[in-house]
């Protein structure tokens, strides 16, 4: 007996000097933000706005160490309200969240969804991103004022393509570029597509004259010039692409897109913090800023509370601006 009791302490002081090093600087456990199995939902199909985002957001992650493995898959339906309806079923599920963004708020309302994101724990907002005008390279419309000219002389021949629902951004945006333009938004031919990645053959195969979308969803097909962009919604140029704002042009309209994650309702305190102790660590990663910078993303970080009053704050926007169009 009198054998095994300096083995043992031998063993106890072996643990404590292999122990310490595991735990190493970036692993995520220091934070606390590893949450093993973790899944991002994507309510819409693959290659659009929710879902590079969620995927970008997940390599990030994993590439910084602050959690590993996580699954992203997509469960597109009605503008996203068939994820939203899933998502909240997940009642306390603290392992599931959902890339989301002004998209679903308009969805909620043109879909008259029996969920809505009141029924969500706000996470975070990450990223605001400008819409932007494009056409086929092979389009005869090289400037925004070709397009508008002939949009003006008929509106509802000139059908324009978003990867929204009716009160989601690639919705909003024409309709507020219509009516800069003169054009009664009532007159205009909106065809709904459930996120970018489905536009975009539309876009190509000029089924439709134009396509409004995130900048982030078609620069690389803009860059390769499949795609030729006329102009950008927001208030200022986008670094890199050579087109103008709207306002610029002599359309009075300024207009951006927003992103953001929620989770299911019934989340204890520890697992909502976790989820946005994850997300704040993200934001501070060298890895992430270079996919804002490369997706031509803003940053526009805001967690917890904060970001569920400005959910709160945008669909009453969605309501109004639908109204001032009488739509």
């Amino acid at each position: 007996m009198r054998l095994r009791t300096p083995l043992a302490l031998l063993g106890a002081a072996v643990l404590v000097l292999v122990g310490p090093p595991l735990l190493t600087a970036g692993s995520g456990s220091e934070t606390g933000t590893q949450i093993p199995g973790l899944r991002f939902m994507v309510p819409n199909t693959p290659g659009g706005g929710y879902d590079i985002t969620a995927r970008t957001a997940a390599k990030n992650a994993e590439d910084a160490e602050l959690t590993h493995n996580i699954e992203v898959f997509n469960l597109p339906g009605a503008g996203g309200t068939v994820g939203l309806s899933r998502l909240v079923s997940e009642h306390g599920n603290g392992k599931l969240a959902m890339s989301m963004g002004l998209g679903v708020v308009g969805a909620v309302r043109s879909n008259d969804a029996p969920k809505t994101l009141g029924d969500t724990t706000p996470i975070a907002r990450l990223t605001e991103e400008q819409d932007v005008v494009v056409v086929a390279k092979d389009s005869p419309y090289k400037t925004i004022d070709d397009l508008i000219g002939a949009w003006k002389k008929n509106p509802g021949k000139l059908p324009v393509g978003g990867g929204s629902s009716p009160g989601g951004p690639d919705h909003l945006a024409p309709m507020l570029m219509a009516r800069a333009a003169g054009i009664p938004p009532k007159q205009v031919n909106y065809i709904p597509f459930d996120g970018g990645g489905e536009l975009l053959a539309s876009i190509l195969g000029n089924k439709v004259a134009f396509g409004v979308s995130g900048v982030g969803e078609y620069l690389d097909q803009i860059k390769a010039g499949e795609l030729r962009l006329l102009a950008v919604t927001g208030p200022e140029r986008v670094e890199g692409l050579d087109a103008p704002t709207l306002k610029e042009a002599g359309y009075d309209v300024n207009f951006t897109n927003w992103r953001g994650i929620v989770a299911p309702p019934g989340l204890t305190d520890g697992e909502r913090d976790k989820l946005v102790r994850l997300l704040e660590e993200l934001h501070g990663s060298d890895e992430w800023r270079k996919s804002l910078e490369q997706n031509g993303w803003d940053d526009a970080f805001l967690t917890g509370e904060k970001f569920g009053a400005f959910l709160d704050a945008e669909d009453k926007r969605v309501v109004s601006v639908l109204k001032e169009l009488g739509l």
